[in-house]
């Protein structure tokens, strides 16, 4: 377990409280919106973005706001926007490797802001390809231990989600992570909802199949940039391979106690 999954974790708690909370909002509704666009209004035969509204609400976004979202994205109200996709690869302090996903409809914009954010925070713009071929696209589901009617194990997790395609299963203090093939990661919710077990989030995300290892001065950074590039309004989506080390994320949460 790598300490950048548990502060991946403990951002995405902290993530709905504080003042990003508006920020978050509009991208889980730009999530919606591009969602119905591509495959339909209908959650039950787009699970894309049955999920999509189901992280949404998670996240309290107001129903209003989803529904919105669905008709602008489905065509039944006007207003909507071509967003486009788009990712940059990034070099970050220490040798971290970082992909940006965006969804934007300005694309110069896009670029001068992630370029602009990367290079005055210790990074720099890496050649197509020479980052994203260190991470694999993977179905990434979040179940909470703690759920209303029970405490959930490992042994719960995996004993419902291995047929449908789990990979692993990783402990993240508060939360189990269950990754799988991006393919099986809807397969792999439905299993866990038949079995009765809630979950936070479920998305296809991009996993690092080698991860570095930092000192305290280099996760400072790392973070400071991350947190730089998931401020722009254009920026969906941060991944990296750092990997913090548990005495170095216990040094900077002793440090910003």
């Amino acid at each position: 377990m790598s300490g950048h999954s548990k502060w991946a974790t403990t951002k995405h708690k902290k993530a709905a409280i504080d003042a990003k909370r508006g920020k978050l909002f509009a991208k889980l509704i730009k999530n919606i919106e591009v969602a119905a666009k591509q495959g339909g209004g209908d959650p039950a035969g787009n699970p894309t973005l049955y999920d999509a509204i189901q992280k949404a609400k998670k996240s309290s976004v107001p129903n209003k706001n989803i529904d919105s979202a669905l008709k602008r994205g489905s065509g039944a109200e006007s207003g909507g926007v071509d967003y486009k996709s788009i990712s940059y690869e990034v070099y970050g302090p220490q040798g971290v490797a970082i992909l940006v996903e965006c969804l934007t409809d300005n694309t110069n914009r896009a670029a001068m802001e992630v370029r602009t954010a990367v290079t005055r925070n210790g990074g720099t713009m890496a050649d197509p390809g020479s980052v994203s071929r260190l991470f694999a696209r993977k179905g990434v589901v979040m179940v909470p231990k703690v759920q209303e009617d029970r405490e959930v194990t490992e042994d719960d997790v995996l004993e419902a989600t291995l047929d449908a395609g789990a990979e692993e299963v990783n402990d993240l203090d508060e939360a189990f992570q269950v990754q799988s093939e991006a393919t099986d990661v809807v397969a792999v919710r439905t299993a866990l909802q038949d079995a009765g077990i809630d979950y936070d989030s479920a998305d296809v995300e991009f996993v690092a199949s080698l991860e570095i290892p930092v000192d305290a001065d280099g996760a400072g950074k790392v973070m400071h940039l991350v947190d730089v590039l998931e401020d722009l309004d254009d920026v969906q989506d941060v991944f990296t391979n750092v990997d913090i080390p548990a005495d170095v994320l216990a040094e900077l949460e002793a440090a910003d106690a």
